[in-house]
């Protein structure tokens, strides 16, 4: 979207959210003193303030506008329909100076730190020419300053390397009809890309079975953007990146939102763990300090797990999507100023959303995906001693969302998917005869032994279609279900996918693995004779242990741990 466009509908806005210019001045010099704690009370008494408040704001101009007024109060709760703090963002300006001095609260930082090699493609586009988007979002646990000290606790990790203890991804659909949501336990143990920190150039070289959460102390959260894409092989579009204090103050500026316990709570136990949250059994409207308490909890819920924790977090942004859409709290323009202020200020962005006008063309996509349609999802695991590691299911999970398929099972008669293993403009693939390709014979079962041969068959196929470098590997059959296509590094990803079209083996069937060191192709045990390869029908059922909870569900609600009730 163009900047006059944005600001010429910054200004209508402008009228819309108008009132007693002493007033909205007051209130505004009121808030940008407060920083931190004072802040971020102000925030809460006007985002989450009685009726009569939002009232007196918008009565003195109701009658003088009358259907105008009445159209334009519809725009600001349109926009106030938010998807997470996103959507807020794109609805809460006024004004194009306002814009200026929202932008100036903006911090950014590189999207990827990552090597090219390391990175996935750029989602291609489908059949309508939509592309999906999809953003990592990511909580730090930093306490580099006074506030996120008080808020963080633990005094042995002041001023320590910072954790992303919270990765969730947020995929968006290409056409806008439905929205998913990965989130990845902090302690899984992943391979990390080498990651070089652009403010001093320390490289830090790629790591085997490391933590997911330590990827934000390799340079930053670029560094944990580069990480996302090396496991799921998902182009990452853009980050948001929030800290202790910045959760306070942006749930002090949207207000209460209803979560729910089974039973009495109290996150805490002998020797000085746990969040501190204390609720009484039922529905309770947090924010604030409290609100971070339930988005940290682990003792207290459920097996008292990081599993539990990202449960509670899907219940707490379930619930704020639904609050935000379905009243008009923040019609409320002081209400809206205040949040616009809270989120700038409380969030780091990649260099692609480091100005309102950006948000704002990104919250005008995300406001498409209507309530209903948003699915929450924990990456499938399995533990490995106290930490958790991803299962096939996962890698089955990852190909759903990088194929742009609907994880609620509604993707009836939609376009053609998109997928980032595919070959784009920017990345094209070399000429067949000048592709190296290794093809290995995986047909090995226990019942049926090896086909004998089929590695050199498929060569000299291969060969047939033009691919003359393709060479077959001698080395002793091993055993693969299925057969599968994979390449080291993002640079032979348009070539590996070439192979697959040429011989009919389906995108999916194509993955980026180190394991290799060149475009190696594996003739499984769905291959054992014949030229022409019969892809099987492929299952784009979400796996049960992804534990899919829906954004328009309203019963949910918190299993509390018998151990931590009072």
């Amino acid at each position: 979207m163009a900047r006059s466009s944005v600001r010429g509908d910054a200004c209508d806005v402008e009228d819309a959210m108008s009132t007693t210019t002493a007033d909205q001045d007051a209130s505004e010099d009121g808030h940008s003193r407060g920083d931190g704690g004072s802040g971020t009370g102000d925030s809460a008494s006007g985002a989450g303030g009685d009726g009569s408040g939002a009232d007196d704001g918008d009565g003195g101009h109701r009658a003088g506008h009358g259907t105008d007024r009445r159209r334009r109060r519809r725009r600001v709760l349109r926009w106030s329909a938010t998807v997470l703090t996103l959507v807020i963002l794109g609805g809460a300006g006024a004004g194009y100076l306002y814009f200026q001095r929202l932008n100036a609260n903006i911090k950014s930082e590189d999207l990827n730190l990552g090597d090219a090699k390391d990175r996935a493609a750029e989602t291609k586009a489908n059949a309508a020419g939509q592309k999906a988007l999809n953003i990592l979002l990511i909580g730090s646990d930093a306490r580099d300053s006074t506030e996120n000290q008080k808020l963080g606790g633990a005094k042995e990790t002041f001023n320590g390397t910072p954790l992303a203890d919270v990765q969730m991804l947020l995929h968006v659909s290409a056409d806008r009809s439905n929205m998913s949501v990965v989130s990845m336990p902090r302690d899984t143990l992943l391979d990390m890309p080498k990651c070089t920190d652009p403010d001093d150039g320390h490289v830090y070289p790629a790591r085997t079975r490391a933590m997911t959460n330590e990827s934000l102390g390799r340079g930053g959260p670029g560094c944990t953007v580069a990480t996302w894409e090396k496991l799921t092989d998902i182009h990452i579009d853009h980050f948001m990146m929030i800290d202790f204090a910045g959760v306070v103050s942006m749930a002090d500026a949207i207000g209460g939102v209803p979560v729910c316990v089974d039973a009495n709570v109290h996150s805490h136990t002998s020797d000085g763990k746990g969040s501190g949250l204390k609720l009484r059994k039922g529905t309770h409207e947090i924010k604030g300090e409290q609100a971070l308490q339930w988005l940290r909890t682990r003792y207290g819920f459920e097996d008292d797990t990081d599993l539990a924790r990202a449960k509670a977090q899907h219940m707490y942004m379930n619930s704020m999507v639904r609050q935000l859409r379905s009243e008009a709290r923040l019609s409320n323009p002081n209400a809206l100023r205040r949040l616009a202020e809270a989120a700038t200020k409380a969030i780091t962005v990649d260099d692609g959303l480091d100005s309102i006008t950006k948000m704002y063309d990104l919250a005008t996509e995300l406001q498409k995906v209507p309530t209903e349609r948003i699915t929450m999802t924990t990456m499938p695991n399995r533990y490995v001693g106290s930490r958790v590691e991803p299962t096939e299911d996962a890698a089955k999970l990852f190909r759903l969302v990088r194929e742009d398929i609907a994880l609620d099972g509604k993707d009836t008669g939609k376009a053609t998917p998109t997928a980032s293993p595919s070959p784009t403009v920017t990345d094209p693939a070399a000429a067949d005869d000048e592709i190296a390709v290794q093809v290995h014979n995986s047909t090995y079962t226990d019942t049926l032994g090896a086909a004998r041969g089929r590695a050199l068959a498929v060569t000299q196929l291969l060969v047939g279609k033009g691919f003359t470098q393709a060479v077959a590997d001698t080395s002793p059959a091993t055993t693969e279900e299925t057969t599968v296509i994979r390449y080291p590094s993002a640079d032979l990803r348009a070539d590996a996918q070439r192979v697959a079209t040429a011989l009919g083996i389906p995108s999916s069937q194509v993955k980026k693995s180190t394991d290799v060191s060149g475009v190696t192709l594996f003739v499984g045990a769905d291959w054992r004779s014949g030229s022409a390869y019969e892809a099987p029908e492929e299952d784009n059922t979400t796996p049960e242990s992804a534990q899919t909870m829906n954004a328009s569900d309203t019963s949910q609600c918190m299993h509390v741990d018998p151990d931590y009730t009072w």
